[in-house]
């Protein structure tokens, strides 16, 4: 178990053994349903831990250039990328570095194929569409919400294209269960079903939260091994990103400063806008370790961060004990889609990231100064 004290703050701290059981429980869906599972970057792209998570998983998937790059040279298992538009002075370059390559629109289709397949003749290309069905509970994460430019929906689908494509890809979800992935694969085989017979694979998206406790694994498997009984034993993918990284370690936050303005303000070294931005965006209420909700316990505070950002708020949280200046804070669950969102926003001090090892050891992989901060800007 991480020991709290050996962490130099602020820090982000992803716990060896956890991220390795998350993992195995992805190995054991490949191994059951035939499926092959995919890290989605935008998710989680500590490359550090990518020879570990290369030893379970087939590949990355990636969103542009950059994450192609970064899957190729860190893992260099398979490599998909898919863009909502792929740029003309990149494309030969990412279709080098990957092994498939997932269009947005018969327009990119038509317009990038042949540069694809000339600077790399054994990639594999695909469609995404929009199978306008989704139950993502926040229309920030919902790729299917009304006006999407994400995939393709059946209206403007060129059935011209589909000789020239391997696969198609959907992704609908946002951190759901299967139930969420039969739904949303009942449109897609109802309005693309007859494009799917002869296609080498169909990639099911991401947003499958594989690796919480109540997430129906079993269920999972069936839906996946009946799909490929549909279609003729056809090559399945899914690219989860939160399922890799989910409840894989803390961000570790120390106290600065205590305040009062008609509540006790604890202000930490730590931001919610820079470091914490999905906890403002989707929003959510980060778990604290030891704390309660307002009021739930003896001494309520307000944890907020060290920037000029008059709403960089956590929440408002309440301790068996009063907070001191130098007490550690640790935000739980604080890996996925944390820090490949992280900012240098006002210049306040990057959190270092490590890694608990199996062996009870912590290892400081990257720590980050005011270079970091000057190199984003001009």
């Amino acid at each position: 178990m991480l020991d709290i004290s050996k962490v130099k703050t602020p820090c982000y701290v992803c716990e060896e053994e956890l991220l390795e059981n998350n993992l195995k429980i992805l190995d054991y869906v490949q191994k059951k349903s035939g499926a092959k599972i995919l890290l989605a970057l935008k998710g989680f792209a500590m490359w550090s831990t990518f020879d570990l998570v290369g030893k379970y998983l087939a590949g990355t998937s990636a969103s542009g250039l950059h994450e192609a790059r970064l899957g190729r040279e860190e893992m260099n298992r398979e490599v998909h990328t898919y863009s909502p538009a792929f740029i003309e002075e990149e494309i030969e370059e990412i279709a080098r570095l990957s092994d498939h390559i997932i269009f947005n629109s018969p327009n990119q289709v038509k317009r990038f194929l042949k540069k694809v397949k000339d600077a790399n003749p054994a990639i594999s290309c695909g469609l995404r569409v929009n199978p306008e069905q989704s139950t993502a509970p926040v229309d920030l994460y919902n790729p299917c919400a009304p006006y999407s430019r994400l995939g393709t929906t059946l209206k403007n689908f060129d059935p011209d294209i589909i000789e020239e494509l391997d696969g198609l890809h959907f992704h609908a979800l946002c951190e759901q269960n299967v139930d969420a992935l039969e739904g949303v694969l009942e449109a897609f085989e109802n309005k693309f079903g007859e494009y799917i017979t002869g296609l080498k694979w169909v990639n099911f998206g991401g947003g499958h939260h594989i690796t919480r406790s109540d997430y129906d694994v079993k269920r999972l498997i069936e839906v996946i091994l009946n799909f490929k009984r549909r279609y003729n034993d056809i090559t399945v993918y899914l690219e989860p990103g939160e399922a890799v990284g989910w409840q894989t370690g803390p961000l570790v936050a120390s106290v600065l400063d205590i305040v009062h303005n008609g509540i006790d303000i604890a202000i930490l070294d730590v931001s919610a806008e820079a470091h914490m931005p999905d906890t403002l965006a989707m929003p959510y209420r980060a778990e604290v370790r030891g704390a309660g909700k307002a009021e739930e316990k003896k001494y309520t505070y307000r944890l907020a961060g060290n920037t000029c950002l008059a709403g960089d708020i956590m929440g408002d949280y309440s301790f068996d004990e009063p907070l001191k200046i130098g007490d550690k804070v640790v935000f739980e669950d604080q890996i996925h889609y944390t820090m490949v969102k992280s900012t240098t926003f006002n210049g306040v001090k990057h959190p270092s990231i490590a890694i608990w090892t199996k062996d009870n050891e912590l290892k400081v992989v990257r720590e980050f100064g005011y270079e970091d901060f000057k190199s984003r800007l001009s």
